[in-house]
């Protein structure tokens, strides 16, 4: 019996437009965010969902609203869904991050299962805990879909998990674009398939957020330039 949970990442937020760590920062969905919602809610509104569960914060649970428009499902929170904590980096803007923390910069891009932010969370407690929750949600859903709404680096995280790779593999993944769509396939044992990543067809021209930037790019990670 297949297990379908689809993976969505938060729409454009005030941490995406003004280059701050976001983390566990609780800021307002953008005006872009809220299109993207719109954009986001057209491509889902005839796949069949049977559950949805979202990360706390604002940001997610608007995009966990996007999904239920049209289906009034209860709203399951999860923290373990939640994104990275970046404890004193929290609100920092990303331009000053090379200068402040160099090392934890060159984590960040080059060794990010190396990163542990101070005062928060390391990568591969985020790693641990999204796996696990996402599991327990697919386990507690048997034969479903679900629809979770959750971070950047979270999903991160969970892919490199899904495709069956440790985490010192996470820059072999792909950041995701907002409100983007992944869709991963659990057999009867649980046994986790990544069958869709990165999917974001609904985004018309200039809803992207991540077109605009530079910063993830793998031929850019060594550059430490974070600004843009």
């Amino acid at each position: 019996m297949k297990t379908t949970v689809i993976i969505v990442r938060h729409c454009e937020a005030e941490g995406n437009i003004k280059r701050f760590f976001q983390g566990h920062t609780d800021g307002q969905i953008s005006e872009r965010g809220a299109a993207q919602l719109k954009l986001l809610s057209e491509r889902l509104r005839g796949t069949a969902i049977d559950a949805i569960y979202s990360s706390p914060l604002s940001r997610a649970m608007a995009t966990a609203q996007a999904i239920n428009d049209g289906r009034n499902l209860p709203i399951i929170t999860d923290p373990r869904l939640i994104e990275i904590n970046g404890g004193a980096l929290e609100g920092m803007p990303w331009g000053e991050l090379p200068e402040k923390y160099p090392e934890l910069a060159a984590e960040w891009n080059l060794r990010p299962w190396d990163f542990a932010a101070p005062e928060g969370e390391s990568m591969r407690r985020v790693y641990n805990r999204i796996s696990s929750a996402v599991l327990d949600i697919a386990s507690q859903n048997c034969g479903k879909t679900i629809a979770i709404a959750s971070h950047g680096c979270a999903i991160r995280c969970l892919m490199c998990w899904a495709k069956k790779l440790p985490i010192e593999k996470l820059n072999d993944i792909d950041w995701c674009d907002n409100t983007s769509v992944n869709i991963i396939e659990f057999d009867e044992k649980f046994n986790p398939t990544v069958v869709c990543e990165n999917d974001r067809s609904h985004l018309e021209y200039g809803m992207s957020a991540m077109d605009s930037q530079t910063w993830w790019r793998a031929e850019n990670r060594d550059k430490m330039d974070f600004s843009n």
